[in-house]
């Protein structure tokens, strides 16, 4: 399995595209309840407000359709939302900035921005992210993937390459798809250091010149969907909620709708209405 982009070789005419938090490893409940939220309240020191933020949070990450957002900016977007509520929260103006204008969403990034601005607020986001990081290392054996993920890799290695495209941590998915014995199944693993979603996928897609119609994204969160939309590729929905039946529904038949080209179309549409509906937008 690789890890980096440049080292991916294609094998077979068809890639599937896989998003982990929340799609294949039923982590994200987790991860949002014990690390991220939590650690936004330990930082900013929000313990106050902390039950109206943990709720915004949870609902700007998981429930909504910002549901996958990568964490800087669902930090910005929670920070934002409480504000609108009524509720003081700390100077972020510049964290959003940098969100706006860095070109990688990831700690090493941050740590660059802060080299040259001296940012305090960017400070404490690092902190923040290498807190969020330390306590999912803590979560081993919470972490698991969703049932019928297993069958679904099995049903797609024999006839696709499999990328995961991921926006959290890269070292925590290698961890987890390893500790799953999941790995085996995956060509490449690309977290939040490769680059945005739309990047991994488009990069992947042209170094393995893969015809369009012969990529698929799977995810969970309309952030995939862009994704996928942005490299004109298809798209298949986890939906929150219904794991276990949208990969059952994977292996037994929409694989074999890629691969034999009738996925595109009304197939795709009903899936695609059918996950928007999924998502509530309330607050």
């Amino acid at each position: 399995m690789k890890t980096q982009i440049t080292e991916f070789e294609r094998s077979k005419d068809w890639l599937v595209c896989i998003d982990s938090d929340g799609c294949a490893m039923d982590t994200m409940e987790v991860k949002h309840r014990k690390c991220f939220g939590p650690m936004a309240v330990k930082v900013w020191a929000l313990e106050d407000v902390a039950d109206r933020f943990l709720t915004v949070w949870n609902n700007v990450n998981l429930y909504s359709s910002t549901r996958g957002i990568n964490r800087f900016k669902g930090l910005v977007r929670t920070f934002e939302e409480m504000e609108a509520l009524g509720y003081q929260m700390p100077d972020f103006e510049e964290i959003k900035k940098w969100t706006e204008e860095t070109s990688e969403l990831s700690n090493p990034s941050l740590v660059s921005a802060i080299e040259n601005t001296g940012s305090h607020q960017l400070d404490l986001t690092l902190t923040w992210s290498l807190m969020v990081n330390e306590s999912i290392e803590s979560l081993a054996g919470e972490d698991r993937p969703f049932p019928n993920v297993l069958e679904g890799l099995a049903s797609i290695y024999p006839r696709a390459d499999i990328a995961i495209i991921s926006s959290a941590n890269g070292k925590a998915v290698v961890e987890e798809w390893t500790r799953h014995g999941l790995s085996p199944y995956v060509e490449l693993m690309c977290g939040q250091e490769a680059g945005s979603k739309a990047y991994c996928i488009g990069a992947v897609k042209t170094l393995g010149d893969y015809h369009s119609e012969n990529v698929l994204m799977i995810g969970d969160s309309p952030g995939d969907l862009a994704a996928a939309k942005d490299n004109g590729v298809l798209f298949y929905p986890i939906i929150a909620g219904d794991e276990a039946s949208s990969w059952e529904t994977l292996a037994k038949s929409a694989i074999g709708k890629f691969i034999d080209g009738t996925f595109s179309g009304d197939y795709q549409d009903s899936l695609i209405e059918r996950f928007n509906k999924s998502l509530s937008t309330d607050s």
